[in-house]
């Protein structure tokens, strides 16, 4: 059996039983906590932070929910009015925060790397939990990802995915992929326009392709990704009306797909340009099951990194 995690920053390299463990307790928090309506005290007497340098509503809500539904004390870090924006530097402001005794920090950066950052320089027992650093990693999004297709299509060794829209700024499709694969998923396909795509190096074992109609035939699920502005800087792009007719899911690609295939997006969506509104709100949508599958898979972190 694999050891218990510390700290959860990727998904890279994280063995198969220890996602599958994670998982499998967020279906047990699931049951126990009475799909969110029972309160449990399994953290009683912790305290976590939210220490988010970026904005977040989906994924900062969430763990503040897995936290106090798991009987925790939670702290949401103001960045706008901590010292932080006086200059101070992350490490200090860090070394601050733990003379505080917390249990556990919850960290979103800009900056690819900032997790693994805190936990080396970490002076305390804190546990670090990514929720999101640059284009690199969003472990936790991985996970409920994964979960929400493995409750419709657990035979992950038959099952095709398609990862579409701005893939190379996208930190959601990395982990997607780090979670697919060490579950076994017979075929990944990522597909977007050439300079929203990444090298074919750095995420070995996939497909990647231009054509969203060749690209989604056959797929057992979805996942459309939203096109990141705020890190495309110089990126040249179609406009929005030609994205969508090229890269946007509408019925007719949908059509194209396997049966019943599952309809994914992280969030927040542009309705219209990565995705058509029927097809957001259609009946293979998860979305919505993806946002509360998040609560618990993000209590299954928690209880795991810090268990007594």
């Amino acid at each position: 059996m694999s050891q218990r995690l510390r700290h959860l920053t990727t998904l890279a390299g994280l063995p198969t039983e220890a996602i599958t463990r994670l998982l499998d307790r967020a279906e047990t928090m699931r049951e126990a906590c009475a799909h969110g309506t029972r309160k449990l005290n399994l953290l009683a007497g912790r305290t976590v932070l939210n220490l988010f340098f970026e904005p977040s509503t989906r994924t900062r809500t969430s763990f503040e929910l897995a936290a106090r539904r798991l009987g925790a004390d939670v702290i949401n870090f103001d960045i706008g009015l901590s010292s932080t924006a006086k200059g101070e530097e992350l490490f200090d402001t860090l070394h601050t925060l733990e003379a505080m005794h917390l249990d556990a920090i919850i960290v979103r950066h800009k900056e690819s790397g900032t997790p693994e950052s805190l936990v080396k320089h970490a002076m305390s027992g804190v546990a670090v939990i990514n929720a999101g650093d640059g284009n690199r990693a969003h472990p936790t999004q991985g996970l409920l990802d994964a979960l929400t297709i493995r409750q419709h299509r657990p035979d992950f060794d038959q099952l095709t995915v398609t990862i579409c829209g701005d893939v190379l700024h996208s930190r959601v499709a990395r982990s997607d992929v780090h979670a697919l694969q060490a579950l076994g998923t017979k075929t990944i396909r990522l597909c977007g326009p050439a300079a929203l795509l990444p090298g074919a190096e750095e995420l070995p074992g996939v497909e990647i392709s231009h054509d969203f109609d060749a690209a989604i035939e056959g797929a057992g699920a979805v996942i459309m990704l939203r096109l990141q502005k705020e890190r495309m800087a110089a990126t040249e792009l179609p406009d929005e009306a030609s994205y969508f007719a090229r890269y946007g899911l509408d019925k007719r690609r949908l059509a194209r797909a396997d049966k019943g295939c599952l309809v994914m997006h992280p969030g927040p969506i542009n309705r219209g340009i990565e995705i058509a509104p029927d097809v957001a709100d259609g009946a293979q949508s998860r979305i919505l099951e993806q946002v509360g599958n998040g609560v618990f898979v993000r209590m299954a972190v928690l209880a795991e990194v810090l268990g007594r």
